[in-house]
């Protein structure tokens, strides 16, 4: 099964993360596919940004988001075109 999911990034006390597409066997920070997009939670505001057409290709294609990864594509807005675009078919 694919997933999307974060690695953890960066200094210690000091995380970044990038939201990549992995197998779902593979570690937290072991292989992946490819990265989608970044999130940095240490800015004020919290920096996401995510390419919305890699993530709609994965989307399609049956990756699963975890929960966090969910949350972050919700507060982006992918996750609304995900489910408007499935519901037209």
């Amino acid at each position: 099964m694919v997933k999307i999911r974060l690695r953890r990034m960066g200094a210690p006390k000091k995380p970044s993360y990038r939201l990549v597409v992995a197998d779902a066997r593979a570690p937290r920070n072991g292989a992946f596919i490819s990265i989608i997009g970044h999130y940095n939670p240490m800015t004020d505001p919290k920096t996401v940004v995510i390419d919305e057409e890699k993530a709609l290709y994965w989307l399609k294609n049956g990756a699963q988001p975890t929960d966090t990864a969910t949350r972050l594509l919700t507060k982006v807005g992918i996750i609304e075109k995900f489910k408007a675009a499935k519901e037209k078919k």
